[in-house]
């Protein structure tokens, strides 16, 4: 496996890969970090040569700008999966998705292309997650949730049944969500409210 990334979010994809046995290859990242990062060698910027038959993960935490990257990629993207999650057969996950030790995923759901599902997060059943979505620490979504391209849901925030959230919102943290948001928007509170 490739990865895409030599942050915070990269450690733990690294730490998923560790945990499933799957040996990495390379680390790409435009920004050489100045310390050390693991045992890897940072390669450098993106090189579409380089082992083209290995599959890549964008270990990037921003939804815009796994987008961003996404399209430039040539390699194929794989997935990284923890062992403690728990995840109904029936689910269906997206090509560069990370799904983080402890998350729960129910039956009937969706899980898009390079979505982060975080460390003990809770989908229960019949959500569709769109592309590029971020499901932060122990954020919950309860069944038949919708959520769009690119939108954060923050850590600890619950969103109430049926509820449909647009494309690129955020969701702070700790937000409880009881009505659908629209496109754009950035909610917080209890009940949520938008942020002008």
């Amino acid at each position: 496996m490739l990865i895409y990334g030599a942050g915070g979010h990269a450690k733990v994809v690294l730490s998923i890969l560790s945990a499933c046995r799957e040996p990495v290859s390379g680390i790409f990242d435009d920004n050489v970090p100045s310390e050390a990062f693991s045992e890897y060698k940072i390669l450098g910027t993106y090189d579409q040569h380089f082992k083209q038959i290995e599959a890549l993960i964008i270990a990037i935490g921003s939804n815009n700008d796994r987008r961003r990257l996404a399209e430039k990629i040539v390699h194929s993207f794989g997935k990284a999966i923890h062992p403690t999650a728990v995840i109904d057969p029936s689910v269906r996950v997206g090509s560069g998705t990370v799904i983080v030790h402890g998350a729960i995923i129910q039956a009937g759901s969706y899980v898009g292309s390079h979505v982060i599902v975080n460390t003990a997060a809770t989908i229960d059943h019949d959500c569709f997650l769109e592309d590029f979505v971020h499901i932060a620490p122990g954020a919950t979504l309860c069944g038949g949730v919708r959520v769009g391209e690119c939108t954060l849901i923050g850590a600890g925030a619950v969103v109430a049944p049926q509820v449909n959230i647009g494309k690129e919102c955020i969701v702070g943290a700790g937000t409880v969500v009881i009505h659908d948001v629209p496109d754009f928007a950035k909610v917080m509170g209890n009940p949520a409210r938008i942020n002008i």
